[in-house]
């Protein structure tokens, strides 16, 4: 059985934090993190207690096609492509890591096939605030930023910033992302979802 997970069960990062890894403690900040944290712990218990096969992935935010359209990267094109404007939590400095769909499938594949009743982070080290990715978006569109981007209060228990190290699957299990050229498959995304 192969658990999907998430970073943000990993919670609080200060900024010049390293980027968690498989062995950092988990401490969820949010009742969405608590829930993915109470699934890893119960997966965990029947791994020590019944030693069942279960590997557990940990994975920052996926991007790709038919993306739900509450999401982010969505939600930024569509409103640009209506002239609305891109709400953006607090003062859009949040920071996260983003990796394309059919990367993160590679590495469930990855992990139920050759892994180990373990926990497997998945990642790429594509890192942005979520500014600097409405900017990114905006100049692909032709929009101005400052014209096309509203702030908005901030979730709550949302924490700043998610960075996970993915060295292990990478080393151990041979992942390696495809979908390297973000700014690219941000161009193809605006196609898409325009």
């Amino acid at each position: 059985m192969v658990h999907i997970s998430t970073d943000e069960v990993y919670g609080l990062f200060e900024f010049n934090d390293p980027s968690f890894i498989e062995s950092t403690p988990i401490n969820p900040r949010s009742p969405y993190a608590a829930s993915k944290a109470s699934s890893d712990l119960l997966c965990m218990a029947y791994i020590n207690t019944f030693d069942c096969n279960i590997s557990i992935t940990r994975c920052c935010n996926n991007y790709g096609p038919n993306q739900h359209s509450e999401k982010f990267i969505p939600t930024i094109i569509k409103s640009l492509s209506k002239n609305k404007k891109v709400p953006i939590y607090g003062e859009g400095l949040n920071i996260r890591e983003w990796v394309h769909v059919y990367d993160h499938n590679l590495a469930v594949w990855l992990v139920a096939t050759k892994g180990k009743p373990e926990v497997y982070n998945i990642g790429s080290g594509v890192e942005l605030t979520n500014i600097e990715l409405v900017d990114k978006i905006c100049k692909i569109m032709g929009k101005d930023l400052d014209k096309s981007a509203v702030f908005v209060e901030d979730r709550l228990g949302h924490d700043f910033r998610y960075s996970i190290d993915c060295s292990k699957i990478q080393e151990e299990l041979l992942y390696e992302p495809l979908y390297t050229d973000f700014d690219e498959q941000l161009k193809e995304l605006v196609k898409e979802y325009a």
